[in-house]
């Protein structure tokens, strides 16, 4: 096959830098928007943050904008190095040198705007809390370690659910120390004293019948439960407490008593004690609304308006180019680093400005699609909305949309929300109506937190009560909500 060439024309959508760097800042939280920008300060010298108590006027941000030109110009050094005249007059505007290049938010911005976010919150963490009982043993040097490996397979919840020959692997091959699973068992045993009880437990039986064995002085009804744990569990969790009531022949009281031993034991002790093996964040609202007579009124979270500006600096260097008389190729060169500095803290400044646009004009539309549950905190007033409406409404993208509705939050009167809670798809009533599958959830999650714990309502009977209502519901759709709510079947939800 011989070899040839050939032109070919072909017509290909492909996202600039920009677009792509604002995707990514579109899809990064508040708490984490601060690091991002101050990763951005930290590579870019010519990009700086705006002085707290500058009361200067906003500058326009189209007075430093490049053309693409240039762009693709400062992307070649050595071109632009060999050619004699670099104009740099856009760069050094005569007038303007006290004022900040960008503002990104108003100068009236007020202390309690500032503030408006939640704390982290900062604990000695789980792994800490274990390694500090650890110390109060009378361990070898060589128990110690093999101590630290077990704490340090506990998960968040507290439970140790590696393998005991994979920790004597894993002691031998990282760590070079030889020991057995007999070994490790019986320093697991140890741990398994610790507080909060049930902790190092291998599955949800040994948690509960670790905190049971901590209660047996408590009374014969301990001892029972204990026994039924251990020969009964899968009866247990089934709620068949019928056959465990004919099988240690108890009444009615009684096996209620047990069963309250049972159900107020801890499954995840572990989550108990700080926050973890790792400290986590409250939840930073992106937005907050205010109910001011019936009107919302809306507001940005500080922390995604900083005020960032063009380097002074950077700027003086230019004109001290310019006033010069040499201009030799170590200088050209310096330039079009400048330039290349600036227009990227100009770009920067600009995407920064887009998200905060971005984001304004969606929880806008939504907040003029949802306004009656603003009002009201209602959750049965919510319409059905998709990310298309408010595509359509703001002009954006359906991914974008997508994008901010599911990173972001809103702090309203009646909570926090995340944006995707305001989105549902609908049904229709009798009367041909469509709903929010978000109105039916909360009515059906009413129904059941109003039933007979004795005789909780099938999904069947669920169905009934919401056609009643007038809602044109199938069985299987009940079904589907009740577990999308995280609700038990009928038959779990019974109580003694």
């Amino acid at each position: 096959m011989g070899i040839y060439q050939g032109l070919q024309q072909k017509m290909l959508q492909k996202l600039s830098p920009q677009q792509i760097q604002l995707m990514k800042l579109l899809q990064i939280p508040t708490a984490n928007l601060e690091q991002r920008i101050k990763e951005e300060l930290e590579e870019n010298p010519a990009l700086e943050l705006g002085e707290e108590n500058d009361n200067s006027v906003e500058e326009e941000v189209e007075e430093f904008e490049s053309t693409e030109e240039e762009r693709s110009e400062i992307e070649d050094v050595h071109e632009e190095v060999l050619t004699e005249q670099i104009d740099i007059s856009e760069y050094i505007a005569e007038g303007d040198d006290e004022f900040p290049d960008y503002k990104l938010r108003e100068d009236n911005y007020t202390v309690a705007e500032e503030q408006k976010s939640a704390p982290l919150k900062m604990e000695r963490s789980f792994y800490e809390y274990l390694l500090t009982q650890l110390s109060m043993l009378s361990l070898s040097e060589h128990q110690q370690k093999i101590a630290e490996q077990i704490i340090g397979n506990i998960d968040d919840d507290g439970y140790l659910r590696r393998d005991t020959i994979a920790i004597v692997d894993d002691l031998a091959f990282r760590q070079n120390i030889q020991t057995t699973e007999a070994e490790v068992q019986a320093i697991i045993q140890k741990i398994q004293q610790f507080d909060p009880s049930g902790i190092a437990a291998r599955n949800l039986q040994e948690c509960l019948l670790l905190q049971l064995q901590r209660k047996q002085t408590e009374g014969k009804d301990v001892h029972i439960a204990i026994q039924i744990l251990k020969e009964h569990f899968d009866i247990f969790t089934k709620k068949h407490y019928d056959k465990i009531q004919r099988h240690f022949s108890l009444t009615d009281q009684a096996l209620k008593d047990i069963i309250d031993q049972i159900i107020h034991l801890n499954p995840r002790p572990g989550s108990s004690v700080g926050e973890g093996n790792e400290s986590k964040e409250y939840i930073i609202p992106d937005f907050f609304t205010v109910n001011n007579n019936g009107v919302i009124e809306l507001s940005l979270n500080s922390k995604n308006a900083p005020d960032l500006r063009v380097s002074d600096n950077y700027r003086t260097m230019l004109k001290e180019y310019d006033k010069g008389t040499k201009k030799d190729k170590r200088q050209k060169e310096a330039v079009i680093f400048i330039k290349q500095k600036i227009d990227a803290a100009k770009w920067f400044i600009d995407i920064i400005k887009q998200r905060q646009h971005t984001l304004l004009s969606t929880m806008n539309a939504i907040i003029e699609h949802q306004h009656l549950f603003f009002t009201t905190g209602d959750e049965t007033t919510l319409k059905p909305l998709i990310l298309k409406t408010i595509a359509e409404k703001t002009g954006l993208d359906i991914s974008t949309i997508s994008r901010v509705a599911s990173s972001k939050f809103v702090q309203t009167e009646f909570g926090t929300y995340r944006l995707k809670f305001f989105f549902s798809e609908s049904l229709s009533t009798e009367s041909g109506e469509e709903v929010s599958t978000r109105e039916v959830k909360k009515i059906l999650s009413d129904f059941i937190e109003a039933e007979d714990k004795h005789k909780p309502l099938s999904d069947e009977q669920l169905m009934e009560l919401l056609q009643e209502k007038g809602y044109n519901i199938a069985r299987r759709t009940v079904a589907k909500y009740r577990e999308q709510l995280n609700i038990s079947v009928a038959r779990l939800r019974k109580e003694l």
